[in-house]
C-alpha cells in the first residue's frame, strides 16, 4: 500500500539580504590594533625552513629526533590518526596509560592524567579544584591558561604581586575555607622562575593547596630535567599539584596534570575539559613517550639547554642589551616599542634568525620584547651567530 507524501515543510519569508553590520566592529577594532602597533599574523612555516630557529620551543632539541618522529608514526599506524572520543569513551588507549604512569614516575608523582594540550590540563586542574567559596591566589605574571581557568572557576580571585610570597601568606590570612595558589614554575615571558620553597610554605600556613604550571621547567630543571618541582623538593607533596605541556622539552604535543591519585581521580570524574575534550592523537602520544624515555637515556640534555641560555645571554648584555637573567631556557631581550619590536624580530627573520616577539596584551606589564628560547642541540658557532644577529639588528633606543 502506497504511503501518503510527507507534508511539505511550512514556508518562510525569505531572508532579508545580508548587510554586513553586524561584524562593522571587527574593522574598528582592526584600525585600532594598527595604531598601537599590535597586529598579528599568522606566517605558515616550511618543513624545511632555512632559519635557525630561537622561536619555538623545542628546548631539548627532540621535535624532529628520529626516535620520536619514528614513535609519532608507529604510533598512528598502530591507533589510527586520532583518538576517536573523549577519554571516557574511545579516547584512552594503552599509550596514554603508560605516559601516565612513566611520567609521573619520572616527576615524582603520585599519579598523572594526560590531556590535548596544557591549556586544557591548566583549565582542568584549576576548574575542577575549586569551587564558589574558594579562594584562588593567583601570580600577577601567570600564563593565559591560568587566567582563563580563574575566570571559568567561579571563585573568587585575588591577583598577587609577581613572585612574592609575602603577598600569598597575606591573602590567605583573612580567608578561612578552600584555598588554592597558582602560578608558574618559569615565567614565559622573562624566564624567571618562581620562589616555590616560599610558595609553598606561604600555603601551608592555611592548609592551601599549590598548583604549579611546570611547561617551562620540565625537561630544563631538576635532576635529569625532572622538572622545577623536582627541584625544590615538592614533587609528590600532597598539597601540591603541577601541570606540564608535552610539547616544549618533550618535543609532542599535550599536556598533563600530575599530583596525589586523589587529585587525578577527582579530575577524571569532574574537570569538563578533560571529560569533553578527544583524547590526545596516538602519534602526539607515542612521540612524547618516546621523547620521555630518550631523556631519561641522555640526562645531560638538561645541563646543556641551561649552559646555552646562560651563554646567549652574557653574549647579548655584554654588547648592551637589557636581558633577563635566565633561570631556565628563556632569555628576554626588552625591545623600546612594540613597533620596534616587531622591526627587530622582522630583522633577525631576514638575517637567518627566527625569534620570538611579545607585545601587549601578551606581557603583563606593557613593555616588548624579543623573547629567544635556548637549545640543547644548538652548536658553539650557531649561538655565536644568533647573539650577533640579534645585537645587529636591535633598535636604537
Amino acid at each position: 500500500m502506497l504511503q501518503d507524501p510527507a507534508p511539505p515543510l511550512p514556508s518562510a519569508a525569505a531572508p532579508r539580504p545580508a548587510s554586513g553590520a553586524a561584524f562593522d566592529w571587527i574593522d574598528e577594532a582592526r584600525a585600532a590594533r594598527h595604531r598601537a602597533g599590535l597586529v598579528r599574523t599568522l606566517r605558515p612555516r616550511p618543513a624545511d625552513a632555512s632559519v635557525l630557529d630561537l622561536a619555538g620551543n623545542d628546548y631539548l632539541g627532540l621535535a624532529r629526533h628520529p626516535e620520536v618522529t619514528r614513535a609519532a608514526a608507529e604510533a598512528a599506524e598502530a591507533w589510527g590518526a586520532g583518538a576517536t572520543g573523549s577519554r571516557l569513551v574511545t579516547g584512552s588507549t594503552e599509550l596514554h596509560a603508560q605516559l601516565e604512569c612513566e611520567l609521573a614516575e619520572f616527576c615524582g608523582f603520585e599519579a598523572a592524567l594526560v590531556l590535548s594540550s596544557g591549556y586544557t590540563a591548566n583549565l582542568a586542574a584549576v576548574t575542577a579544584l575549586t569551587a564558589p567559596g574558594t579562594l584562588v591566589i593567583s601570580d600577577a605574571g601567570n600564563h593565559a591558561s591560568l587566567i582563563d581557568g580563574c575566570r571559568l572557576s567561579r571563585a573568587r580571585t585575588e591577583v598577587v604581586p609577581h613572585a612574592d610570597p609575602t603577598a600569598v601568606r597575606t591573602a590567605l590570612a583573612g580567608h578561612h575555607g578552600r584555598a588554592l595558589a597558582l602560578t608558574d614554575a618559569v615565567f614565559s615571558v622573562d624566564g624567571d622562575a618562581a620562589p616555590l620553597p616560599a610558595l609553598a610554605d606561604a600555603c601551608r600556613t592555611r592548609d592551601a593547596a599549590l598548583l604549579v604550571d611546570d611547561a617551562h621547567g620540565l625537561g630544563v630543571l631538576g635532576d635529569g630535567g625532572r622538572g622545577a618541582l623536582w627541584a625544590a623538593g615538592l614533587s609528590g607533596d600532597a598539597d601540591v599539584v603541577a601541570t606540564v605541556t608535552l610539547s616544549k622539552s618533550l618535543g609532542a604535543q599535550g599536556g598533563a596534570v600530575l599530583g596525589p591519585a586523589r587529585v587525578v581521580e577527582h579530575l577524571v570524574n569532574t574537570a569538563r575539559s578533560f571529560i569533553f575534550d578527544t583524547g590526545l592523537a596516538p602519534a602526539s602520544t607515542g612521540a612524547a613517550l618516546a621523547a620521555l624515555r630518550l631523556l631519561r637515556r641522555e640526562p645531560q640534555r638538561p645541563a646543556r639547554v641551561r649552559q646555552v641560555a646562560r651563554e646567549l645571554h652574557a653574549r647579548l648584555t655584554a654588547a648592551g642589551l637589557t636581558a633577563v637573567r635566565p633561570d631556565a631556557a628563556v632569555i628576554s631581550v626588552r625591545a623600546p616599542s612594540p613597533e620596534a619590536a616587531v622591526r627587530w624580530a622582522a630583522a633577525c627573520r631576514a638575517a637567518g634568525l627566527a625569534v620570538g616577539c611579545f607585545r601587549p596584551p601578551s606581557v603583563p606589564d606593557g613593555i616588548s620584547r624579543l623573547r629567544l628560547t635556548a637549545r640543547a642541540d644548538l652548536t658553539d658557532a650557531q649561538i655565536a651567530m644568533a647573539a650577533g644577529v640579534v645585537v645587529a639588528t636591535a633598535p636604537v633606543a
